[in-house]
């Protein structure tokens, strides 16, 4: 069978990093992370990431922190560089190319953020990690995987969380819950279901781009996905 998606933008959860600790990075998840990519990789499906940084910093409440919102969501990008260097580093152990490219200018450690670059390195095979959010504050990584993903021209965002999709309430909370297997833009909004913030949900669904929200910390999610199995939650029109 041929992969159902050429191009995909992975997005990760910052936390899913620390894996059972509360702070931080579990080498444990990176390395599972690692060979779930390089397993879509092998079969050709160019990929390309964007990973938060609440493992690490999360800024948003500047009530609780102390420290005012934008400064808190700077704080909060360069968290993001951390973790994408630390996937990058798990990458190349197991031999996959990668290049990290970041909002915010840092030479030493990451390439600019330029599209055109950014697209070659894929169509190239390379994983490109796309760090520091969108370089601006009061945008969510989640705003700046949608807006990456437009721009490299990605088939489907493939959110990966703790939980199986997308259900009727929270499973963690409420055992009587429901998961949807397909479930539009509209029905999204109707139900106040909470995928993405509305921001990056809004550009999706603007420019017609689906949203896959599954399990990534199962080892072998990723790969039923990029298969076309029946793995998860996906949004489309």
């Amino acid at each position: 069978m041929l992969p159902k998606y050429k191009r995909i933008l992975l997005k990760l959860s910052g936390e899913a990093l620390m894996g059972d600790a509360n702070y931080g990075i579990d080498h444990k998840v990176i390395t599972q992370y690692a060979y779930d990519i390089k397993a879509v990789t092998d079969l050709g499906v160019q990929v390309a990431i964007v990973i938060g940084g609440g493992n690490i910093y999360r800024g948003m409440n500047e009530a609780e922190t102390g420290i005012e919102r934008a400064q808190g969501d700077y704080m909060g990008m360069l968290a993001t560089v951390i973790n994408g260097m630390a996937l990058q580093s798990g990458l190349e152990k197991i031999g996959l190319y990668t290049r990290l490219q970041s909002a915010i200018k840092m030479e030493q450690i990451a390439e600019p953020y330029i599209r055109r670059r950014a697209i070659r390195h894929v169509e190239k095979g390379r994983v490109v990690i796309f760090g520091a959010g969108t370089g601006n504050p009061y945008f969510t990584t989640d705003t700046a995987a949608s807006l990456r993903a437009i721009e490299i021209q990605a088939d489907v965002i493939l959110k990966g969380t703790r939980v199986d999709g997308i259900y009727t309430a929270d499973p963690e909370k409420d055992s009587t819950a429901t998961r949807f297997e397909t479930i539009t833009f509209s029905e999204v909004y109707q139900k106040s279901l909470n995928v993405m913030d509305m921001t990056a949900f809004t550009l999706c669904q603007e420019n017609k781009l689906p949203i896959i929200v599954f399990d990534m910390n199962k080892p072998g999610n990723l790969l039923n996905v990029i298969m076309g199995k029946n793995v998860g939650t996906l949004v489309k029109d």
